[in-house]
């Protein structure tokens, strides 16, 4: 691989399961910098990746502030996560981001989408604002948890344009909610499950725009996290590299 890969992996013990997790990053062909962050915390089990808007000094200020934000956070709330907690710490990293751009003329924001890990171990919250995704491999079905906070979602869900049109393709880049939005949108709050067995995928879009669904899926079934973030990074350069791209895998399996 190439491009100035960046990888982190982790393993952590709860009450229940064993979590395995593994994240990595790839500037791509298009860009000279990377502006999408990713955090792998060393000690808890959680992980959060951001996708900048844009190219510019904004777009690097947003990530920097968004993730920082949101893992401090975390770590403070530990062990009481929470619905609410989680809503206060996306609320932080949304005044966090508007004031990295304040008195900026560039647009300063940023996509947001981590999971949290309760303790026990069998319940997780995502949380998301935009359009970087989480995905959730279930025996062997691959679906995708989140939805995205653009216009094109919103147009192929009531049928505004078809999928492949070239108005979708203009409405991707429209995003609907992201941190440093001015009106502070709140962030999607999912609570989830894990099982043994169950893998999750964070992305940002220079993963899920540029590899399908069934590499995406091999990528993640019996591969080690930390081979299934290489494959998938991998499979982004190979399809033109077009955008930053970053991946974290996390997979769960019985307690050891």
């Amino acid at each position: 691989m190439n491009r100035n890969e960046s990888h982190e992996s982790r393993r952590f013990t709860l009450t229940g399961l064993t979590l395995e997790v593994a994240g990595g990053s790839v500037v791509g062909h298009r860009y000279r910098d990377n502006y999408d962050v990713l955090h792998v915390d060393a000690t808890l089990p959680f992980a959060v990746v951001a996708d900048g808007m844009g190219d510019g000094e904004g777009s690097r200020r947003a990530g920097s502030a968004a993730v920082p934000t949101f893992a401090a956070l975390v770590r403070e709330a530990w062990p009481e996560i929470r619905a609410d907690r989680l809503r206060t710490v996306a609320d932080a990293v949304q005044a966090a981001v508007l004031e990295a751009g304040r008195g900026r003329p560039q647009l300063t924001g940023c996509t947001l989408t981590g999971l949290v890990v309760e303790p026990t171990g069998g319940q997780g919250w995502v949380v998301q604002l935009g359009d970087s995704r989480a995905y959730r491999l279930r025996d062997d079905l691959l679906e995708l948890a989140t939805i995205d906070h653009t216009v094109a979602w919103l147009g192929v869900l009531h049928g505004w344009y078809p999928t492949d049109s070239p108005a979708a393709a203009r409405a991707r880049y429209q995003l609907t909610r992201y941190a440093g939005h001015p009106a502070a949108p709140e962030a999607d709050l999912l609570a989830v499950t894990l099982r043994p067995g169950d893998t999750w995928l964070l992305c940002t879009d220079g993963v899920s725009d540029q590899v399908s669904y069934h590499v995406m899926q091999e990528a993640l079934t019996g591969s080690e996290p930390a081979d299934a973030v290489r494959t998938l990074l991998r499979a982004s350069l190979d399809a033109g590299g077009i955008d930053n791209a970053s991946a974290v895998v996390l997979r769960a399996s019985p307690a050891r």
